[in-house]
């Protein structure tokens, strides 16, 4: 074994377990497949063990290689705690944010309001990342986090839930005009649904899932399932058929109508961003100035009505 550990190959390692395999880890990295496992035959002749097996469903760590992972996860945690630290002490405005969000808040509410306080303050500037998934905030992936359900099960959060956003079925003028329009529950067994789905297992009812909320009567057809709140937009606006809007995106589409206003689902929005960061006079200004212009929005989210 040789004792001169090579600190910049324990990433690697760490980055093939996570990945399952070099070429993803490679693509993470941002490095070539071959590079990586040279790197990662170099991390075992150093440790003078084997750290990584073959298994039929990819790369896994061997016992040395968990005990090895163990302690580069909180070599990590260590690492990203010091950047935090120095990143609160930041009290001036000039900078970057990343702010996480999904489709629609991210993409169409978010920018128009960013707006507003970029004109406050010109020397900050945003990152928008659009993500279904929840990213790491302890992993700086982003400065703040707009969650639906929850805050996330992350450690040291500050998180607060801001707004509640109302959901209902929608369908086209068109589509009503060639189709009839349902009347009650029943009808709808007579008519196409349409599905948002950004997941295996983000529905609970694998036939009759609305976005997020679930109605138990299902139509006769799901036609069209989509990971895009775009192309479920679309897709109900061009007559395809029957599916579930954020009132406030109804309110914007002219050719759509409700219907079956009894069906109705709410989802809470949380605003998120690590402890650590709550310190940083950047980061907190907007943190509250989002609080600030969500809450006002509020009437608009939950029923599409102007606030």
């Amino acid at each position: 074994m040789n004792n001169k550990l090579n600190w910049s190959d324990l990433p690697v390692l760490l980055a093939v377990i996570e990945s399952g395999n070099l070429s993803s880890a490679a693509r993470k990295l941002n490095l070539s497949q071959p590079t990586v496992g040279r790197r990662i035959s170099a991390l075992e002749e150093q440790m003078g063990t084997p750290l990584l097996k073959k298994t039929s469903s990819g790369l896994e760590p061997t016992e040395m290689g968990i005990a090895v992972l163990d302690h580069i996860q909180r070599m990590e945690y260590e690492a990203e705690a010091i950047t935090r630290t120095t990143d609160a002490q930041e009290q001036t405005l000039a900078g970057d944010i990343t702010i996480s969000a999904s489709q629609g808040i991210g993409d169409v509410w978010l920018p128009a309001v960013l707006e507003e306080i970029h004109q406050q303050y010109p020397e900050i500037s945003f990152k928008i990342d659009i993500n279904a998934e929840p990213v790491n905030l302890a992993k700086r992936e982003a400065d703040i986090a707009l969650r639906w359900k929850g805050p996330g099960n992350q450690n040291s959060l500050i998180a607060r839930k801001v707004i509640t956003t109302g959901f209902g079925l929608y369908a086209s003028k068109n589509y009503l005009q060639k189709n009839g329009r349902p009347l009650n529950t029943q009808d709808l067994k007579e008519h196409i649904g349409l599905r948002v789905q950004f997941n295996k297992n983000n529905d609970n009812n694998p036939h009759w899932p609305i976005n997020l909320g679930v109605f138990q009567s299902p139509p006769k057809k799901i036609a069209l399932v989509s990971n895009s709140f775009r192309t479920h937009e679309v897709a109900i606006e061009g007559g395809f058929g029957i599916g579930s809007l954020a009132h406030i995106q109804a309110a914007h589409l002219e050719n759509v109508e409700r219907v079956l206003p009894e069906y109705e689902s709410f989802v809470d929005l949380w605003i998120v961003a690590h402890d650590d960061l709550s310190r940083n006079k950047r980061i907190r200004l907007v943190f509250d100035f989002l609080i600030m212009v969500l809450q006002k929005d509020q009437e608009k989210f939950l029923s599409g009505l102007p606030s």
